[in-house]
């Protein structure tokens, strides 16, 4: 399972109200530091109010060997939230969202949010670890909301929007 593209895909440019105003390839999107492009992010979830927390890959672009949502894409160009979420959690955590209990916890704007792109979040209720994809993740941390924000504290580094999401939609004060 190849998770680095080898092309350049392209993504839509939403207006502020998240609609389809054009589109531009990814390196473009980031070149340029834009942020009204779509991505998904998903958070597994056990029993116990855990949250599964890989580390990313050291080939990865950007937030190499950083801790990250427990499944993040970009919404390419003609996709639908939806649809991203199911191609995404099958490529990097081998999960049919077909089979799984997932709900939506929201949607955000950089505007209204503060976050890096317009945004669905999901959860996925499971205790078990995902069969995740290797080339994507290095190693995993079932931790609450506490505990991750303690390892934040220590200096572990973490994409941009985790700590945002977490205190969202998990608050920062759960054990």
């Amino acid at each position: 399972m190849n998770t680095t593209p080898t092309t350049d895909e392209y993504l839509d440019l939403v207006d502020e109200n998240d609609q389809v105003i054009g589109k531009k390839k990814r390196s473009e999107v980031y070149a340029e530091h834009l942020s009204n492009f779509r991505v998904v992010n998903a958070f597994v979830v056990n029993s116990k109010g855990e949250i599964w927390i890989p580390r990313r890959a050291a080939n990865k672009r950007i937030f190499p060997l950083c801790l990250d949502m427990s499944m993040g894409g970009h919404v390419e160009n003609g996709e639908t939230y939806e649809q991203t979420l199911k191609r995404e959690t099958q490529e990097e955590l081998n999960i049919d969202t077909d089979k799984a209990q997932v709900r939506l916890l929201g949607h955000l704007t950089p505007q209204k949010d503060g976050v890096s792109a317009f945004m669905k979040v999901y959860e996925i209720k499971m205790d078990e670890a995902p069969d995740y994809n290797k080339d994507d993740f290095t190693e995993y941390f079932w931790l609450s909301p506490k505990a991750l924000f303690e390892k934040i504290a220590q200096g572990e580094k973490t994409k941009g929007d985790l700590p945002i999401l977490v205190r969202i939609f998990y608050g920062h004060e759960q054990n």
